[in-house]
């Protein structure tokens, strides 16, 4: 194993480099990035069409929620084994295989008659997806000269910020107007056209790892694993946590198995992923951690911010997708300069703490806002958004590879996206908790202030019943009314506490981590081969 590695290494570092150019590099550039923005996409487009699936399908919305989380678990297992996928079946017949499982399967999604077997399509649908970041993101590196990758990081970085962004946007344009079979057939001419345009530009690495055994047992222990724990973050909060039996299960196989896997990847001669590589890079180590807030504050955001102004302040899906459409296209303007910025030498760390501070800034002036706040408020918050994942995200995904060489490379590309993904996993299960408790001890808490012995409530209550009295009720109907109208008082209140306290627990841990920066090392004569990379 290790002569073949030496061997492949030494042919990367001696043979001639023939990087794309001209509009043959754009293309390849392109395909990679609608490919990677097609997975993304469909990780929150579906979330707005959750009710029109329910009543189209006859199904619960409890039963409807598993269309997004049996994605998201094909994704995360599939995500880590892409590198050793690549190697398996050929990166450029991986990449073009995946594109076409997941058209494939948008297209049976979208003719789905029963929730069921939407649930399987969709399923199937996140194992294709779940190739297409870091098999792009290695594509991508490869098509560029060394001195490009700067640029080419950034361009990649704004496909991870405007994809999760685009999807409620396009997924409310499309139910509004359309139907919710529109969210999974609007893959099939785009997926179809990339996978042209892979078959057409793509080519093998130039230096590729044959694989010389298949690692069957750390393919399963993963899958168990990371399958469960994402089962028990997408069900946890719905199910009452451990309260529910199969949750508690569920949390013993995936620690059981995830530490297995760790064990048997570390002491295994062909691990399907090379754990190793952590302990060979602590910056991919750190930007691991990092990449992991990273997420649980992009994901955790963006799951409370539409419930918010959607639920209190009145937003309709389109509108809360074009309030974030600004940021994320920021992100996408400022991506390729920084890139550029830090391949010529500029601080990453500098650039990773601007950012850091600006995105707790951000979670910080969401968590002041109030219910009569309007789509005019948000504009300038949700732009220090856009600037801060900017600062944060191309640092970061440059930092997980600095110094690495050859297939290293593709581990890290794959460990470095599976971590973001559970981060956002951790970020949305976490934060959805949070807000549930909060609502209960703000509802405590104002419901303190409603005694009949406070001269202020009582005020305020026999006020609402001679309002409703006035309009011919009797004054028993009188009383239930301003009852009932109080009682959705207390609960709006309750709720808009709640996400402003979640918005700052995010705000808080940006602040925990900033020391974590204090601990990437980089070296300015360091350079990144990504020759090789799978």
């Amino acid at each position: 194993m290790s002569e073949n590695t030496a061997t492949a290494t030494s042919a990367a570092q001696t043979a001639e480099h023939h990087y794309e150019t001209g509009i043959r590099k754009w293309i390849i550039t392109a395909t990679v990035i609608v490919a990677a923005m097609l997975e993304l996409i469909d990780t929150t487009i579906v979330n707005v069409a959750i009710n029109h699936i329910s009543g189209n399908l006859g199904a619960s919305i409890e039963d409807v929620s598993w269309v997004v989380t049996s994605y998201a678990i094909a994704n995360v297992i599939v995500i880590p084994l892409s590198g050793f996928l690549g190697n398996l079946f050929g990166r450029r017949n991986y990449f073009i295989g995946s594109i076409l499982l997941f058209t494939a399967a948008s297209l049976l999604c979208g003719m789905a008659t029963n929730i069921w077997t939407l649930v399987l399509f969709r399923f199937i649908q996140g194992i294709g997806g779940g190739a297409l970041l870091p098999t792009s993101q290695a594509i991508l590196y490869e098509t560029f000269k060394p001195e490009e990758r700067g640029a080419a990081t950034g361009i990649f970085s704004m496909g991870l910020v405007l994809g999760p962004t685009i999807g409620p946007l396009l997924g409310g344009w499309l139910v509004d107007y359309f139907a919710w079979k529109w969210c999974f057939f609007v893959n099939i001419p785009v997926g179809l056209l990339a996978a042209w345009a892979a078959l057409t530009y793509v080519k093998e690495p130039r230096v590729t790892h044959s694989v010389e055994k298949i690692d069957w047992a750390g393919i399963g222990l993963l899958s168990v694993g990371i399958g469960s724990l994402q089962f028990v973050l997408e069900r946890g909060e719905s199910k009452d946590w451990f309260e529910t039996p199969y949750i508690t299960w569920f949390t013993i196989i995936a620690v059981v198995s995830l530490v297995s896997f760790v064990w048997h990847e570390l002491h295994t001669e062909h691990p399907a992923v090379d754990l190793s590589v952590l302990g060979r890079s602590k910056n991919l180590a750190i930007g691991a951690v990092l990449t992991f807030i990273v997420g649980f504050g992009l994901y955790g955001s963006l799951f409370v911010f539409p419930v918010f102004v959607q639920r209190l302040l009145g937003f309709t899906a389109l509108l809360t997708g074009l309030v974030l459409f600004p940021s994320a296209m920021l992100t996408g303007v400022i991506s390729m300069p920084l890139g550029i910025a830090v391949q010529k030498g500029v601080s990453p760390k500098a650039l990773m703490g601007f950012g850091m501070v600006a995105f707790f800034w951000f979670c910080w002036e969401l968590g002041n806002q109030t219910l009569q706040s309007g789509a005019e408020n948000f504009f300038l918050i949700l732009l220090i958004r856009g600037l801060a994942l900017g600062f944060i995200f191309i640092p970061v995904t440059m930092l997980a590879v600095t110094g690495l060489h050859g297939k290293d490379i593709g581990q890290a590309t794959g460990l470095n996206n599976m971590v973001r993904q559970l981060g956002g996993s951790f970020g949305i299960a976490i934060t959805n908790t949070y807000v549930a408790q909060r609502v209960a001890a703000h509802r405590t808490e104002l419901l303190g202030h409603l005694s009949p012995y406070d001269p202020a409530a009582v005020e305020r209550l026999e006020g609402m019943k001679q309002m409703l009295g006035q309009h011919m009720l009797s004054p028993i109907e009188a009383k239930q009314s301003a009852l009932a109208a109080l009682e959705a008082i207390v609960t709006r209140q309750s709720y808009h506490l709640a996400y402003m306290d979640a918005f700052k627990m995010i705000a808080i841990l940006f602040a925990v981590c900033l020391p974590l920066l204090l601990f990437i090392r980089v070296d300015k004569k360091e350079t990144v081969d990504m020759s090789s990379v799978h």
